[in-house]
């Protein structure tokens, strides 16, 4: 404590008398009671003496016996009546009058208890029956220091679970509630809410929902202090966790609304730090249709800290809509992130060809999905569905049922689902069910394989069927009229926002103002874009009936050349072209009438996208993971312009938690954070880039080896010439990005590892280790001749470097070389490696040089990275030789090598070895050197082997 030191000036007399002479605050290591065993002139027992001195009228005595409990409690507890007589002196000093004296007696409460833990078996019942009522009496102390003990020793018992369930429920919770009463005094209840919320955690879920959880959803709406409301606002997620999702949902969830429309920002911001946690706890469903438009609320909040909070949060609340079986991948219990096996995927399974898909072509079989890029699995079953699916995906429910997934369509929206010819649609629209059916679901009333396959419709087109046209024809003009008839919801909203945004522009040099200006104008994209896409919904209503019309009255379009144009026809639109790009997964059959939606949507995005080319880049940011308006927020992080009106560093925050956002939505929509990560990458502030530096090999495991190499090596070799604080981040994880290319794509960066030698700053020594630590991991990415020709020349410069711990972690480069060639038999480089080994450092003009041969040749011993007579005819004479050598820390370091490694190996110890006896004569010589440390050294393992034969002579 920081006032001990003022007792041991002004009471450095009374310290005399007490046998404290030699006591001060350096003596740590001695005893503080060790006066009680000194007999002194009052001829009293140790235990006498504890109680004469416990009770004095002297405070720093009083002090100095709280201080020293633990051991008083040590050097008694062999008896037992002495054990309980320094129990009730323990009591009775809980209740002295001086603060400083309950406080010290507080602080030693948890070692107290630990010490009786382990004593259990001898005092079962002391800590409850003494201690523990100490701890809750004073939680309600009159001194605020006191209390501040006693409750920070409450919370370390309570961590070491030494407090019993009865204790809890009876003693702490009674009087915790008491404290946080309604009428409680204000300084108590900010306490008792305090330690209500930081011992939640270590509570059972039953104890905290029935005891505390009302309570807390009380102090929650305290009207009277809002420090108690913006202690729950920071400690919400805590709660939610102990609780778990039920209690959250109907309990928690209502109050934490009310926690974020506080008319006190502190309050708002607090909410908007914890809101990932709290999202944690919660189902996809209230995630989704709750959670998401909440903070929508806080990122556009007036106050700028509260928006700061609330951007900090949104890439962690993005990442709890991660799932597994969308994103292809997982993270280990290690925290790593692992690829899903395909067995694991149950949506995989369920996409594959079964019995009622008729006929597939040569190009639908080259696109199956493969076990290395998993296809997000959509709900929908047709494309004309795709635009309504943008207003809709909001309120959906992420978790739908298995069975509908497996027996709805794999495609995802605006994927190209050609590869049939036209008499094979035609067969799989009689066949399958009615035009508008997408893919034929897994239900009870789907024909039988026998009815679906047939021979005469496989083999031959069939004839046409013009019933079907006049059904078309009847009830084209009645879809037209309801097209038209449709209310036009998005144009109110379009309207209504307008109206706010032209309110907003007299005030718009405020930059609150303008931050709520850009989020209504996003908002106002949004609505503009659903409005379009009823419209393209329709339209391509349209389309697919005129194109179906045409297609059965002309017989024609059932040849190969009219497949060929269907396929061209859709495999030229953008939208298909980006999600092939993208997913390179499997296009699904369809039936006939789906087929021609297709086509008719591929015409219309021609043509909307010759008018309007915002429009791709709006088509290309979509996806169905997460709320669309969290998404755009996300992105729109990069400008500028946030950084002016929310925080300077958002950016940084962005590249942050670019890689789990990039988790949560998969590499199937990796398109739509492609163009924020490459603007993040060519950031101005070093900072950014090198965030983004030190996660590219994480990002790389998530995206596969497709969109790495596309997408991500260019970005990693613009950060490999960038400055050291972001050359820094690339290199610490060079062997995890290496690993994830394709062998011919790696050895392109052989020729760039040589940059790393140079720094900006020479004295950036550490740059040169941690290059050393990561080559010794690469060399299993190459192969002998490539790490000969370019590894080599490397680990030989950094062996030379001007700091000796580059050279000692390059020793290690250059043993691990030497075991790479020898383990795949590349004899012929080693021994070249080897000669030159002894070129640059046996006979090195400087001792340091001739020294690390020495150490080399040990840890080629110690890791036997080569055959043992390849080292005795290569390395060992030369090694040997080291014995004359002038500088005694050469010497030193051979006699190390000699005597507590080489002849430590069998077959130095084997009996009639040749080269045992030139190894024994050069340690006889070591030992007997002039210098001191050599020849002890050299006899030091003898020493420890005689002491070891004394040893087992007195045994014996």
């Amino acid at each position: 404590m920081a006032g001990i030191p003022l007792y041991f000036v002004d009471l450095q007399d009374d310290l005399d008398d007490f046998g404290f002479e030699d006591y001060g605050p350096d003596c740590d290591s001695m005893r503080i009671t060790a006066f009680l065993d000194i007999p002194g002139q009052d001829n009293l027992t140790p235990l006498a003496r504890l109680e004469k001195y416990a009770f004095s009228d002297n405070v720093f005595n009083r002090q100095i016996i709280a201080r020293g409990l633990l051991d008083v409690f040590r050097d008694f507890s062999n008896n037992e009546e002495d054990f309980l007589t320094v129990m009730e002196i323990v009591v009775r000093l809980s209740e002295d009058a001086e603060p400083t004296v309950r406080t010290e007696l507080m602080e030693q409460i948890p070692p107290i208890a630990i010490f009786l833990q382990e004593s259990r078996p001898k005092f079962p019942t002391a800590f409850f029956e003494y201690l523990m009522p100490i701890v809750v009496r004073y939680l309600t102390d009159v001194n605020n220091q006191v209390r501040k003990a006693g409750q920070e020793a409450l919370l370390i018992l309570l961590e070491q679970d030494l407090v019993a369930q009865s204790d809890i429920e009876n003693k702490v919770c009674p009087i915790l509630l008491d404290l946080s009463a309604p009428d409680s005094d204000d300084e108590y209840k900010v306490e008792a809410v305090n330690i209500i919320c930081k011992m939640a955690s270590m509570l059972s879920r039953t104890t905290v929902e029935h005891m505390l959880l009302p309570r807390f959803c009380e102090l929650c709406s305290d009207g009277k202090l809002f420090q108690v409301r913006k202690i729950c606002a920071a400690n919400f997620g805590d709660i939610c966790n102990a609780v778990g999702q039920e209690a959250t949902e109907r309990l928690l969830i209502p109050k934490f609304f009310e926690l974020c429309s506080d008319s006190v920002w502190g309050m708002r911001k607090a909410c908007a730090e914890c809101f990932m946690a709290v999202s944690y706890t919660t189902s996809p469903e209230v995630r989704r249709s709750k959670l998401s438009p909440l903070f929508i609320s806080l990122i556009s909040d007036t106050c700028r800290w509260v928006r700061q909070a609330a951007f900090q949060s949104l890439g962690p609340f993005i990442s709890t809509f991660a799932n597994p079986s969308s994103a292809g991948l997982y993270i280990r219990e290690d925290g790593t992130l692992s690829i899903r096996p395909p067995a694991q995927d149950v949506n995989f399974n369920s996409c594959q060809p079964s019995n009622n898909i008729t006929v597939m072509s040569s190009s639908a079989n080259a696109a199956l999905p493969s076990s290395e890029q998993p296809m997000e699995i959509k709900p929908e079953s047709s494309t004309e569905e795709a635009s309504a699916k943008v207003r809709t995906k909001l309120s959906e429910d992420l978790n739908k049922n298995s069975w509908q997934e497996s027996s709805d369509c794999c495609a995802s929206p605006g994927e190209d689902v050609s590869g049939l010819c036209q008499g094979d649609k035609t067969a799989a629209g009689a066949s399958g069910g009615t035009k508008d059916s997408g893919f034929p679901g897994l239900s009870s009333g789907l024909p039988s394989a026998g009815d679906v396959f047939s021979t005469f419709l496989y083999w031959r087109s069939p004839l046409p069927d013009i019933s079907q046209d006049l059904e078309l024809l009847q009830f084209k003009a009645e879809k037209h009229n309801e097209a038209c008839s449709v209310p036009c919801n998005n144009c109110v909203a379009s309207s209504e926002i307008k109206k706010v945004l032209e309110s907003l522009q007299e005030h718009i040099d405020d930059p609150d103002v303008q931050a709520q200006v850009q989020v209504l104008s996003a908002a106002l994209r949004a609505a503009q874009f659903d409005s379009v896409g009823d419209c393209e919904a329709k339209k391509m209503e349209e389309s697919g009936d005129n194109l179906q019309n045409k297609m059965i009255l002309d017989e024609t379009t059932v040849s190969g050349a009219a497949c060929n144009q269907v396929q061209g026809d859709t495999l030229s639109s953008p939208a298909s072209q980006d999600d092939i790009s993208d997913q390179s997964s499997t296009s699904v059959l369809k039936s006939t009438g789906s087929e021609e939606q297709h086509r008719g949507t591929s015409v219309f995005l021609r043509k909307e996208q010759e008018n309007n080319p915002s429009l791709e880049d709006d088509k290309s940011k979509l996806q169905d993971i997460i709320p669309q308006p969290l998404l755009d927020q996300y992105l729109s992080m990069t400008d500028p312009a946030r950084a002016q009106t929310v925080d300077t560093e958002i950016a940084k925050h962005c590249a942050y938690s670019l890689p789990g956002v990039a988790l949560t939505l998969g590499r199937q929509n990796w398109h739509c954070l492609k163009d924020t990560y490459e603007t993040l990458a060519s950031d101005v502030q070093w900072k950014v880039r090198r965030t983004l530096a030190f996660s590219i090999h994480e990002l790389a495991v998530i995206l596969g080896d497709q969109l790495t190499a596309a997408d991500l090596v260019p970005i990693f070799n613009g950060f490999l010439k960038d400055l050291d604080e972001v050359r820094i981040g690339v290199l610490k994880h060079l062997y995890d990005f290496l690993k994830l290319l394709h062998a011919d794509k790696r050895r392109e960066y052989l020729y760039q590892l040589q940059e790393f030698v140079v720094t900006d700053n020479s004295r950036n020594w550490r740059f040169r280790y941690e290059l050393a630590e990561q080559l010794i991991l690469i060399l299993e990415l190459y192969n002998p001749n490539d790490v000969f020709d370019y590894l080599r020349h490397i680990a030989l410069t950094l062996c030379s470097d001007k700091v000796s711990e580059v050279r000692w972690i390059s020793f290690k480069l250059v043993v691990a070389i030497l075991q790479k060639f020898y383990a795949n038999s590349a004899n012929g480089l080693g021994l070249n490696f080897i000669n030159e080994l002894v070129v640059r450092f046996r006979h090195c003009s400087k001792w340091v040089g001739r020294q690390a041969f020495a150490f080399i040749c040990q840890a080629v011993v110690e890791e036997e990275c080569m055959p043992v007579d390849q080292f005795v005819e290569h390395l060992l004479p030369s090694l040997l030789s080291l014995a004359s050598d002038p500088v005694p820390n050469v010497r030193v370091l051979l006699a190390k090598a000699l005597r507590q490694t080489l002849l430590e190996k069998a077959y130095f110890k084997s009996v009639g070895n040749p080269h045992l006896e030139a190894a024994e004569e050069t340690i006889l010589a070591l030992q007997s050197d002039r210098d001191q440390d050599v020849s002890f050294f050299a006899t030091i393992k003898l020493k420890q082997d005689s002491m070891d034969n004394i040893t087992s002579e007195k045994q014996n």
